[in-house]
Parts: structure tokens; C-alpha cells; sequence
């Protein structure tokens, strides 16, 4: 049976990379203000279809 070398590499995240670790520019919405804004949106192009 062949001898096999146990080289450890550093640790490197499992290949994952984590591009949103800085803050950035821009508003900050939660996941709510995002779905209520998107139904106060579809309302509104559905009221302006249906209005005239």
C-alpha cells in the first residue's frame, strides 16, 4: 500500500467568497419593506390598467 503525505493547505473558506463584507452605498431595506413596496407597485399599475 502506498504512504500518503499529509500536506495541509491554509484554510481557505471551502472555496466560498464573501463579496458583501464591506458596508456599501445605497438605502437599507428589510426584506419586508422590499414584498410591501412590491405589492404597493403592482396595486398601482393594476388601478392604472383598469382605470381608464
Amino acid at each position: 500500500m502506498a504512504k500518503k503525505d499529509k500536506k495541509s493547505l491554509p484554510p481557505s473558506g471551502a472555496g466560498l467568497v464573501r463579496y458583501f463584507d464591506d458596508e456599501t452605498r445605497g438605502p437599507k431595506l428589510t426584506p419586508e419593506q422590499v414584498v410591501v413596496m412590491t405589492v404597493i407597485l403592482a396595486i398601482f399599475c393594476l388601478v392604472l390598467r383598469f382605470s381608464s
